[in-house]
């Protein structure tokens, strides 16, 4: 039997190398599709025969990608740019967008004219759970399996309820990590954590079923090692996603532990597990309606209450808000977000990242301030 940290290491190198999974995807003969948002519906993706892969940037200098786009966009869609005009992603076969922020769906049409891929694909999303909001986005995912199927991949019913069962699978035992990460008994650290979320993002879903599947029974016979002294000041993370894994390494470094978060690199991307309905396709919709929100899909008010009851559940004494710099929806929402959190006895702490990364001096005297204000 597998180690726990075996199978850390493979969501690892699976995230080393971007362009080497990818290419590795494709010379398999599978068609590699690729998202930025987590609205976007990976099953559907996946039904069609191809391999959803999340687009990553990750710190970098910017260079080829500040002559398309100006400088004042988040970091994490200049740098996927960066690395799409560097070639990375050449053995990409489309790119399909989710329509949350105006920033990511003003870069999808910057790639589409400079990217030269065989699919492109924007598509609009509902806001709410009326009847009227669920037929809507069944007449758009149906658009979007028709877009498929005129480049040979076909989504049938029993592909699509078979994609729904692994990926709830999926979200189910993350679900599941996530209830033993609040009650501190996850042997992983916060980076580990993190690599194996952003590695389910980009490995094939069949695999990652496979290696979540092998993590489970590796803790539940023990077999990776005791849990490690949850030490530190429990917090929860929110922001948008999160790509410079040192910052992790830094928040436990200067006294804070993650107990919870809300990220789109995180428990955004879990829950809920999956949807009800009587065919696939009310599956799907039930399952996205329902995602946990994020700011550019909900306001700030009903957001907060969500975040409050995700701290108590989890047991944060507060929250840090790790945020791209320049980015709209989820600063905007910060002066609410923070007003309500105080009220519920929960301080924030407001921390910004470039496309370098954060200024690792300047951001651990912070942290350390916020987490010695809490108490131990």
């Amino acid at each position: 039997m597998s180690s726990l940290s075996d199978y850390v290491s493979e969501f690892t190198r699976a995230l080393e190398n971007p362009k080497e999974l990818i290419d590795d995807i494709s010379r398999s003969g599978k068609k590699v599709v690729g998202y930025f948002c987590t609205y976007t519906p990976v099953e559907l993706i996946h039904a069609a025969g191809a391999v959803p892969v999340r687009i990553s940037g990750g710190p970098m200098r910017i260079d080829r990608a500040d002559r398309l786009a100006p400088s004042f966009l988040c970091p994490y869609m200049r740098t996927a740019l960066e690395r799409a005009l560097a070639g990375d992603f050449e053995n990409l076969f489309g790119l399909i967008q989710g329509y949350t922020c105006d920033v990511a769906c003003g870069m999808f049409n910057v790639w589409k004219g400079n990217i030269p891929l065989s699919f492109y694909h924007i598509l609009s999303l509902p806001y709410g759970e009326s009847p009227e909001a669920k037929l809507f986005f069944e007449k758009e995912l149906v658009n979007l399996a028709d877009r498929l199927s005129d480049h040979d991949m076909e989504v049938s019913d029993a592909a699509l309820e078979q994609s729904l069962d692994i990926y709830g699978e999926i979200r189910r035992i993350m679900q599941w990590l996530y209830e033993k990460r609040y009650d501190g008994e996850l042997p992983l650290s916060a980076r580990e954590f993190y690599t194996v979320i952003r590695g389910i993002q980009v490995l094939p879903p069949e695999r990652t079923e496979e290696l979540l599947a092998g993590m489970v029974s590796s803790l539940e016979s023990n077999a990776g090692g005791d849990a490690r002294n949850p030490g530190g000041t429990p917090i929860l993370l929110s922001g948008s996603l999160v790509e410079d894994m040192d910052i992790f390494d830094l928040i436990e470094r200067s006294g804070g532990r993650i107990a919870a978060d809300d990220l789109c690199t995180g428990f955004r991307h879990f829950d809920p597990p999956a949807g009800d309905g009587r065919q696939p396709i009310y599956r799907l919709i039930e399952r996205y309606v329902a995602h946990f929100p994020c700011p550019s899909r909900q306001r700030a008010r009903h957001r907060a209450p969500l975040l409050i009851d995700l701290a108590h559940r989890s047991g944060a004494r507060g929250v840090v808000f790790l945020i791209q710099k320049f980015c709209t929806p989820h600063l905007t929402d910060i002066p609410i977000l923070g007003r309500e959190l105080k009220e519920a006895g929960l301080p924030s702490l407001v921390i910004e990242m470039e496309e370098t990364g954060v200024m690792e001096g300047q951001t651990a005297t912070r942290l350390q301030g916020f987490f010695e204000m809490m108490g131990d």
